[in-house]
C-alpha cells in the first residue's frame, strides 16, 4: 500500500473534526441539539477515524524527521509537544462527556465540555499545523 497519502489524509481526518467541533458548538449555542449531537458524532467518528490512521502509518512507516532549522524548529516542538500532550491527556474526558451526554446528564456533560471542548479543538488544529510544518513549509 502507499503509505505516501497517509500524511494528507490525516490532516484531513483532524480539519474535519474541527469542523465538526466548531458546527457542534454553534448548534448548542443556538438550541439545536439534535444538530449539536449529529455534529459531536462526526467529530469523534473523524477523530477515531485518525487515529486509526494515524496509528497505521506510523506502525509501517515509522517517524519523520522535522527539517527546519532556527526559530521555526523550536516553535515546531513547542506545537508538537504541547499538541501530543493534550492528545492523550483529553482522550479520557472526550470519553466521559460522550458517556454523559448518551446518559442524558446534560448539565454535567456541559460543565465538563467547557474545559473539553477548547483542549479537543486545539488537538485538532494543531495536528493540521503540524502536518503543514512538516510536510508544507
Amino acid at each position: 500500500m502507499d503509505l505516501s497519502i497517509f500524511p494528507t489524509l490525516n490532516a484531513s481526518l483532524n480539519a474535519l473534526s474541527a469542523a465538526f467541533l466548531i458546527l457542534g458548538y454553534r448548534f448548542i449555542r443556538q438550541g439545536k441539539r439534535e444538530a449539536h449531537r449529529m455534529s459531536m458524532i462526526s467529530a469523534c467518528t473523524t477523530s477515531l477515524l485518525f487515529l486509526i490512521s494515524y496509528l497505521y502509518y506510523h506502525y509501517h512507516h515509522g517517524s519523520t524527521r522535522y527539517q527546519g532549522q532556527g526559530l521555526i524548529r523550536s516553535a515546531y516542538f513547542t506545537i508538537l509537544i504541547s499538541h501530543t500532550v493534550l492528545a492523550v491527556a483529553v482522550f479520557p474526558f472526550i470519553l466521559r462527556i460522550l458517556y454523559l451526554a448518551f446518559r442524558g446528564r446534560f448539565e454535567k456533560h456541559a460543565k465538563m465540555a467547557r474545559f473539553v471542548f477548547p483542549v479537543w479543538l486545539y488537538v485538532a488544529v494543531t495536528g493540521v499545523v503540524i502536518y503543514w510544518m512538516l510536510y508544507r513549509m
